[in-house]
């Protein structure tokens, strides 16, 4: 093989190469890398902006890539900023990236954190498509400030205060032993993932003004989310949790609000409400197995289950109104109150002793399917006692195995009530038919902390002023 053949083939084959080299894959096979699949901006901002963060995009194949679009799916609005490839622009197209070549794509998050109106965590994504493939960068940042608390474990007696709100991601354990108290006034905010877990104790101490309360509620705070029943999942007491206690707290939009596991001792009860609000739930308001509570002077209101026992348990209400009113949020298909003995975890059925008192309460829905509220169940032989002393309730039939006295059928006369525009006020009219029915209790003030008539109170959460 002579001399100038070879060269003829060797520049064949270097050109073979660069001409590869030079053109664009277009394989919907070809593969690109990221440097990260999300950007999470953790700082608690003092002041507008950022730092900058970034992602490589890196072609890792033998030919050209051409990106046909990378861009930020919120656009102008979005409370980031990118640049591409050195241009501070929200979107950009047809991008060429050169064989094991890489572009960089720089993030900064441009949010005022006394913007109010701004939920607690704030979220975008970068779109990057190519050859019918589209991939994303998550985008995530602190929008307000806050105590941002992931997947907090509390394992020692720990008090929050109301400097700034508490926000929960990932989850809140309170261990064994550990009590967690909350001071008046806190607000507490968890996201979707977050659920509050009480192996310990939880002590809740409000007062009766709205800005004394203490809120439990989802952190989207944002229209129209911010009224979204099911937003986080609400707070469980597990079974070595004990003396837990909440006045004037409200849990709100959860899917379920609280959640009593079978304790592992004998402490009565095991959760105490005093003045407490739980709406808008999208599950049940209160779910307790074998279980014990007091509740005096609570609004249980618009869940998708206002009181939910099984497995039996000692439950006491009294002054407490459990209503709903069906919504486009939470839709009214099940009983305001269902008791049972019997709990079936795993298909076979186990029975409990139920003890269970409502003494001047309110149960009672409107623009439901239900005509009986209250539904009581007894299958197993162990001790029962289910009383209503002096309530208001929407039942047809007084349920088997019940005790019911000075109970009646009458609509309460709510003072003002528009579920088209969600808005409830469970307070009563001057012409309700619970005003003056309830009997002397040893409970002085009401859900608003206004006083009681001694001697003829009123029926419900609420006195008539």
């Amino acid at each position: 093989m002579n001399k100038s053949f070879l060269i003829i083939i060797t520049s064949f084959v270097f050109a073979m190469f660069a001409c590869k080299k030079d053109s664009f894959i277009t394989s919907s096979e070809a593969t690109i890398i990221l440097s990260s699949d999300s950007l999470y901006f953790d700082t608690v901002f003092t002041s507008a902006g950022s730092v900058t963060q970034g992602i490589k995009i890196i072609n890792n194949n033998d030919q050209k890539l051409k990106l046909t679009t990378v861009s930020l799916a919120g656009g102008l609005a979005s409370p980031f900023k990118i640049n591409i490839d050195g241009a501070a622009v929200p979107q950009m197209n047809d991008i060429e990236i050169e064989a094991k070549d890489s572009i960089y794509v720089f993030v900064i998050a441009s949010i005022n954190p006394t913007a109010n109106n701004l939920p607690f965590i704030v979220e975008d994504s970068i779109l990057l498509s190519y050859n019918g493939n589209r991939k994303y960068v998550k985008l995530s940042a602190w929008g307000q400030n806050a105590h941002f608390l992931k997947n907090k474990i509390i394992d020692a007696n720990t008090t929050w205060t109301n400097d700034l709100p508490y926000v929960i991601l990932g989850g809140l354990q309170v261990k064994q032993n550990a009590t967690l108290s909350i001071t008046k006034g806190c607000r507490i905010y968890a996201h979707a993932d977050a659920p509050i877990l009480i192996d310990g104790t939880l002590k809740v101490t409000g007062e009766k003004y709205d800005s004394m309360r203490v809120v439990f509620a989802g952190d989207r705070l944002d229209d129209p989310y911010r009224d979204y029943p099911g937003s986080w999942p609400g707070i469980y007491f597990r079974q070595t949790s004990a003396n837990n206690t909440l006045q004037y707290a409200a849990i709100k939009n959860a899917y379920q609000g609280l959640i009593m596991q079978q304790p592992n001792n004998s402490a009565t009860p095991n959760v105490s409400l005093d003045q407490c609000i739980i709406d808008n739930i999208s599950d049940a308001g209160i779910i307790a197995t074998k279980s014990s509570l007091t509740a005096n002077n609570c609004l249980i209101s618009n869940c998708g289950k206002n009181v939910f026992v099984q497995y039996g348990g000692d439950y006491k209400f009294t002054h407490c109104t459990i209503a709903s009113i069906s919504n486009s949020y939470v839709p009214h298909l099940s009983a305001d109150v269902w008791l049972s003995d019997a709990y079936s975890p795993s298909g076979s059925t186990q029975t409990g002793a139920l003890t269970a008192s409502f003494v001047n309460c309110i149960i009672w829905s409107e623009g439901g399917s239900m005509t009986d509220e209250v539904i009581v169940t007894k299958q197993g032989s162990n001790p029962f006692a289910v009383n209503f002393t002096s309530c208001l309730w929407k039942v047809t039939t007084t349920p088997a195995n019940v005790t019911a006295t000075n109970v009646f059928n009458q609509p309460p006369a709510f003072d003002s009530i528009n579920a088209s525009k969600h808005f409830y006020n469970f307070r009563l009219k001057d012409i309700s038919p619970a005003i003056n029915k309830g009997v002397p209790t040893t409970l002085a003030y009401d859900l608003d902390g206004n006083p009681r008539s001694i001697n003829a109170p009123d029926l419900g959460s609420y006195e008539r002023q």
